[in-house]
């Protein structure tokens, strides 16, 4: 049976609430494998195995330019036919961060209504990182690996691979690595939000892949992946001010915020560039010429 009365423990011997701890009414909704999973032993590995995401980083940027080279050999009409393929990826990628934002988002909602906005940055990540909502940010850090996997559906059919793409995957990946590695207490923030954007953009993906028009406009995925990025970088900036206004009383690593600043700051700049062109200026471009 689920213990609702906790608190929980960890391998650590570190003592945490679950949110069905917090509000037993959700008990039902979440399973003993959840609520009994400890994350420590993936926490430790991360610490210790930089080596895996940077060889990771290698292989991927060496695949995405021999794969362009390869592909550039084959005709438009001989190149395989990836649709379907795509639409079931994409569609992985969709229940996958909807289960994972079902699980983060009210944690991370509880814990601004109950807590100040300093506490949720500054609380250690004990606090949410492990049982079940820990379980589920170790997928999200871990999943960053297969989502390498959707730049082969751009390269094998040969549509335009923009900076903007590789350049996310690459910053995100080995940021993730680094946040979990650091046990950075403002995590929380950014994986619910990613989650959750990722459950839309992907569902959109595979409406488009399946030739069915989606219930949204494309506008609004480049507008909810530039909240986003607005989020992420004022979470970043103001950890920094906690970070020294209370120093090591906070749990964030300095090193950490500095680099999702400058990570966030770039994603902005370039998303934003990216709906400037595609929703303002290619628009405006179109009706003159017709």
């Amino acid at each position: 049976m689920l213990d609702t009365v906790g608190p929980s423990v960890n391998t650590r011997g570190n003592e945490f609430y679950q949110l069905f701890q917090l509000v037993p009414q959700l008990k039902s909704l979440y399973t003993e494998f959840e609520a009994n999973y400890d994350t420590a032993y993936g926490v430790d590995f991360t610490k210790v195995h930089w080596e895996i995401p940077i060889t990771a980083v290698v292989i991927y940027m060496i695949a995405i330019y021999q794969g362009k080279k390869f592909m550039d050999k084959i005709e438009y009409s001989k190149i395989w036919n990836l649709k379907k393929q795509l639409a079931l990826w994409n569609a992985f990628l969709c229940f996958l961060s909807f289960a994972g934002a079902c699980r983060t988002v009210p944690h991370l909602l509880y814990n601004l209504m109950n807590q100040s906005y300093e506490e949720t940055i500054c609380t250690t990540a004990e606090s949410w990182g492990s049982g079940s909502t820990g379980l589920w940010v170790q997928i999200f850090v871990f999943s960053k690996f297969p989502e390498l996997w959707d730049t082969f559906y751009i390269v094998a059919r040969k549509r335009p691979l923009i900076f903007l793409h590789w350049y996310h995957h690459v910053t995100v990946l080995l940021y993730c690595w680094h946040a979990y590695s650091t046990e950075a207490s403002q995590a929380l923030y950014f994986v619910a939000m990613n989650y959750s954007v990722h459950a839309v953009m992907y569902g959109y993906y595979c409406l488009m892949a399946l030739k069915i028009k989606p219930p949204i406009p494309p506008v609004f995925i480049t507008t909810i992946q530039i909240t986003q990025m607005i989020v992420g970088t004022v979470v970043q900036l103001s950890s920094m001010y906690y970070y020294n206004k209370v120093g090591s009383s906070c749990g964030v690593n300095f090193n950490n915020l500095v680099a999702g600043a400058l990570m966030y700051g770039s994603y902005f700049y370039l998303f934003a560039d990216f709906a400037v062109k595609r929703f303002i200026l290619k628009p405006k471009a179109a009706k003159k010429a017709a």
